[in-house]
């Protein structure tokens, strides 16, 4: 016979291993969140940016620190500026790559990635894939003499979340030779995240110059998002800006990692006695991050 005492223990016991399971449990699918930035700098040389670049860059730089992530595009000429007002990223890396031939007449792709993520638990690797096609070297807006392309970033945890992120930032040009540029570019993106990327989580962001407003650019976005069973994040500014809708933020679930949007919007602290520091929104979104599929 079992003495009260000793039954007691024992479903003392069983009621401690109970919780210490649940518990570890609970832990291992507790939430990481992600908080993004995704900024053009608008970072042409000075005497095309018809600004000061040189009093704007110290602040984006500064102004990153509050990012897990930074995805920043026209970032062309005040890169070495930017670096110097970085508070110690842990990882900073522009979208080129030494195994692909420099333009020597271009600028480069004008992406960068910083990140202030805490290593060892998150691990990334970048790589850079240059457009096949631009529109314009000495018309329309001579997009061909930036280089441009898409950073493809493949961040993993060591619980297991792996998350492929997409930088971006296609031709800007108006005309029909413009679009079907830029018709391209997704295409280039959308072919290497289908033979990279299946079932797999995905953060896709940018300056894709694709007017909200204008039918022909809406349904091209449209299409791929379609296609890559992608959800809208975010999606320009606030209007009182007057700035046509170009820049986007677009995610989807993957069948380990799971991305749950917590909130997103425009950061208006990017200004400098009211006035932007760039002429796009800083847009912003914040995901928290668990096992399996849920968006």
């Amino acid at each position: 016979m079992i003495k009260p005492l000793t039954t007691g223990l024992m479903l003392l016991l069983v009621s401690v291993i109970s919780w210490s399971t649940t518990a570890s449990q609970n832990d291992a699918s507790r939430s990481t969140e992600l908080n993004l930035l995704v900024y053009n700098t608008h970072g042409l040389p000075a005497i095309f940016a018809a600004d000061e670049p040189v009093k704007r860059f110290p602040q984006i730089g500064k102004l990153t620190e509050g990012y897990d992530l930074s995805l920043l595009q026209e970032d062309f000429a005040h890169h070495d500026l930017l670096l110097q007002h970085l508070k110690n990223p842990t990882v900073v890396e522009r979208g080129s790559d030494a195994l692909v031939p420099e333009c020597w007449l271009c600028s480069g792709s004008g992406l960068t990635l910083v990140s202030n993520l805490q290593t060892p638990a998150w691990q990334i690797r970048t790589t850079f894939k240059p457009f096949k096609q631009c529109s314009g070297w000495l018309n329309r807006l001579n997009d061909c003499f930036a280089q441009k392309g898409f950073q493809l970033i493949i961040m993993e945890h060591t619980s297991g979340h792996r998350i492929y992120i997409v930088n971006t930032h296609l031709d800007a040009g108006r005309s029909e030779p413009d679009r079907e540029a830029r018709a391209s570019q997704l295409e280039q993106i959308a072919l290497t995240l289908e033979a990279e990327a299946t079932n797999e989580a995905i953060l896709f962001a940018g300056d894709l110059n694709l007017d909200w407003d204008t039918q022909a650019d809406n349904q091209l976005l449209k299409n791929f998002v379609g296609r890559l069973n992608l959800v809208a994040a975010q999606k320009g500014g606030d209007v009182s800006n007057g700035w046509a809708t170009l820049d986007y933020i677009y995610y989807r679930s993957g069948e380990k990692t799971s991305l749950t949007l917590i909130g997103s919007g425009e950061d208006i602290a990017f200004t400098n006695e009211a006035k932007p520091l760039s002429d796009h929104p800083a847009l912003f979104a914040r995901f928290g991050i668990q096992q399996g599929t849920s968006q």
